[in-house]
């Protein structure tokens, strides 16, 4: 076999891994959090603010959303990337303590799937 088919065979193997990932992270998402988020752009916040675009964006400034104290006293200079949303979806209470969220995902497996599928909301 050429290094050529290896690598495509090996890109497609990743890319079908990656796909089912965030297929998993969206069953995911919307069982654990749509109760309370929403996901599409321009949809209005609910309970907790949508998270369309959340990577990239700051702690605390989904527009329009009214955040709580404890979450506006942790924003200061953080951004959510994948590190911060891991550290957020295993403990709400120790990125943000105060905050009005408490959500616990103590499964690392879940908690990337999550991610994947967050990632694709820009």
């Amino acid at each position: 076999m050429s290094i050529a088919l290896a690598a495509c065979l090996s890109l497609a193997t990743l890319t079908a891994r990656s796909q089912d990932e965030i297929a998993l992270g969206k069953t995911l998402t919307t069982n654990n959090c749509a109760v309370c988020h929403t996901f599409g752009q321009g949809e209005p916040n609910g309970q907790g603010p949508n998270l369309f675009g959340i990577i990239g964006r700051p702690l605390a400034a989904a527009p329009g959303f009214k955040y709580s104290a404890g979450m506006k006293a942790a924003a200061a200079g953080k951004v959510w990337d994948d590190k911060l949303l891991d550290q957020w979806l295993t403990d709400t209470q120790a990125v943000a303590p105060g905050n009005a969220m408490t959500y616990f995902e103590g499964d690392e497996a879940r908690r990337r799937k999550i991610i994947a599928y967050l990632r694709t909301l820009h």
